[in-house]
């Protein structure tokens, strides 16, 4: 019997207005664009307005997945959403999503998976098409990192941006669809990249607040180290798992943390430059968001074609890290 796959059939992103470049930066730390370029590739990102929050930038992009394609927000039965900066710890960030978008039979969650979230959560939308469980899922990639940087902290401000991407799931007609994903977690991570405050361990007081607790805090050498490494060797282990190699690739989509770590990883896997998108120089690091919009400008420009395979990889906080295979069928 043949299995049903999950594949993608409709996308939408949404940035917010407003640029931080990187001259902008040198007037708030002491930084400068040629230093940030050369060390991460990052030149712009963007930053949500006062009050923006990643539900808004969610329904945002879910508007415009509806200028793209015909979707009746009625139809969708789950809404996941990958962020690690919700509205707030409660109700759900997909609960808000789901109001705002008119998702009235529809049930969601969120997972807080940091970078790798988007995968995280596209795994487990195609699982619930796969069981026949459902017919359509959304997978949200949403974060507002702005609202948990530090701007007086030269190592981590000129890295973050805010943005929003979604995709639609839904059973794949012919061989369409996810082929196969890898998935890791590594506990022992924690103390590298985390935000402190605001949890149970460490509830919000002046306290806490006065030792800048709810700002994210990495410890670069080592994230960069661990990147590198996991990240390519996810994703050639999901090749070699599928009997495919780097020139079987039609587009891998890294995460956007670095540039050097895209770099590392391409040399890796032996890709040519046109078969990788990279897009770190427009938005930095949008977390969950990355490899999402990667996939909508990719679409947008004209580099992901039908029958093409794409190859999808991130490193985040936990440490979390994975790798998606999906054969393209838009």
């Amino acid at each position: 019997m043949k299995k049903t796959r999950a594949t993608i059939t409709a996308i939408g992103k949404y940035t917010p207005k407003r640029i931080l470049n990187n001259r902008d930066l040198e007037k708030i730390v002491d930084t400068s664009d040629e230093w940030i370029r050369s060390r991460t590739g990052m030149v712009e990102r963007h930053i949500a307005a006062k009050g923006e929050a990643s539900s808004d930038m969610a329904t945002a992009a879910f508007k415009d997945m509806r200028k793209r394609f015909k979707i009746d927000p009625e139809e969708i039965d789950l809404i996941i959403v990958a962020t690690i900066t919700p509205d707030m710890f409660f109700p759900s960030t997909a609960a808000l999503i789901q109001h705002n978008i008119g998702a009235r039979n529809a049930f969601g969650f969120d997972i807080s998976a940091a970078c790798s979230g988007f995968l995280y959560a596209l795994a487990i939308a195609a699982e619930f098409i796969e069981n026949g469980r459902y017919k359509k899922v959304l997978v949200v990639g949403s974060d507002t990192m702005s609202t948990i940087t530090d701007y007086t902290n030269r190592d981590t401000c000129i890295l973050f941006g805010d943005a929003a991407s979604v995709v639609l799931l839904e059973p794949a007609e012919e061989d369409y669809g996810i082929l196969d994903y890898i998935l890791k977690l590594d506990g022992s991570g924690k103390d590298f990249l985390y935000m402190a405050g605001g949890g149970s361990r460490n509830p919000a007081t002046h306290e806490t607040v006065d030792k800048k607790m709810h700002y994210i805090y990495q410890e670069g050498k080592s994230v960069f180290k661990f990147a590198v490494i996991k990240m390519a060797e996810v994703s050639v282990d999901l090749l070699k798992r599928n009997s495919l190699k780097g020139s079987d690739v039609g587009l891998f989509i890294p995460h956007q943390a670095n540039k050097r770590i895209i770099d590392a990883c391409v040399s890796r896997l032996k890709l040519k430059d046109e078969q990788v998108m990279i897009n770190i120089d427009k938005y930095a690091n949008t977390t969950a968001a990355t490899i999402p919009l990667g996939i909508v400008d990719a679409y947008d420009q004209g580099r992901l074609k039908k029958d093409d395979l794409l190859l999808m990889s991130a490193f985040g906080g936990g440490f979390t890290w994975g790798s998606v295979l999906v054969k393209w069928s838009l």
